[in-house]
């Protein structure tokens, strides 16, 4: 075994998946016990739920459509996909 080694040549794993960014985010609470259930009915993480939902808007392109108004109090906002 060398004392050094050059990987001044190496190539990157082209089979390593794509790294996830870890990120905080503030969740109707709704929202979350929605994945929950349904994470219970897929036996998948609702953290991965949430994600998939997520990475199949972005390869959609779908974007919220986002409507202000009185209905859920003054400045109230609410967002469709």
């Amino acid at each position: 075994m060398r004392d050094e080694y050059d990987f001044s040549g190496g190539v990157k794993n082209p089979y390593v998946r794509q790294q996830k960014t870890t990120v905080t985010i503030r969740l109707d609470t709704a929202t979350v016990d929605y994945f929950k259930k349904l994470s219970e009915e897929t036996s998948m993480p609702y953290q991965t739920l949430i994600n998939a939902y997520l990475a199949d808007c972005v390869a959609h392109n779908r974007k919220p459509v986002i409507t202000w108004g009185e209905e859920g109090g003054a400045g109230a906002q609410q967002a469709h996909v």
